[in-house]
């Protein structure tokens, strides 16, 4: 796997900012009562990630530290605000079902964190592959959380009728904990199946030093 694959395979899998770092949960519980807003948002805050990682990798080396993180805000604030015209005009059902949740993509701690952990570390061309491995990855999350909450909610799937009318909807799921339930799910499958992050090795491997230290000692004596 190549440094440009990776950062794929990072964004949607091994570091998927919903389900293993848990960042963005506020759209994530908001919007996702239905799949097609969770499409919506997502793809609306991938666009964002991958101009905004482009912009300040290009730019990384101009912006002086002490002003660091206000430049990123006004690069991703001007992002934002040219997304959010563009849904306005040409998807209006999709602006209206969003609502406050697109300008507030401004502070999404997915975007502010991208550009400051890598983008403003790595060129161009990576911190792009980076921008869409994360939105993918925030996109798919979204997907998934409105699928679901759409389905035991409201038993439709993308607005068409799934369940037969005799299946009763179990209302909770298009409220905030059926959010957090269908998350849970999600990151209980994700580590059932062994998917770990470099942060989790790094804990195992720590937790595993004391045990070899106090066996060397031991064999030592």
């Amino acid at each position: 796997m190549n440094k440009y694959t990776e950062r794929l395979y990072n964004g949607i899998i091994k570091e998927n900012p919903t389900m293993i770092l848990l960042l963005g949960m506020c759209p994530t519980l908001a919007v996702s009562t239905r799949a097609m807003n969770g499409v919506g948002m997502g793809l609306s805050t991938t666009a964002v990630l991958i101009l905004s990682n482009l912009v300040i990798s290009l730019i990384r080396k101009l912006i002086p530290d002490q002003v660091r993180l206000p430049a990123y805000i006004v690069v991703v604030a001007s992002l934002v605000t040219i997304t959010e015209l563009l849904i306005e005009a040409y998807l209006p059902s999709l602006y209206e079902a969003l609502g406050i949740y697109i300008p507030l993509i401004v502070v999404n701690c997915i975007i502010l964190g991208r550009a400051e952990a890598y983008a403003s570390k790595n060129p161009p061309l990576l911190s792009i592959m980076d921008g869409i491995g994360m939105g993918l990855g925030f996109t798919i999350a979204l997907t998934l959380a409105g699928l679901f909450r759409e389905l035991l909610g409201s038993g439709t799937a993308f607005g068409i009728t799934v369940l037969p009318a005799s299946v009763e909807p179990i209302g909770i799921f298009i409220q905030p904990p059926g959010a957090f339930l269908i998350i849970a799910v999600f990151i209980a499958i994700m580590n059932a199946v062994g998917i770990k992050t470099r942060q989790r090795e790094l804990v195992e491997e720590g937790c595993a030093d004391p045990v070899s230290d106090n066996k060397e000692g031991g064999s030592a004596k």
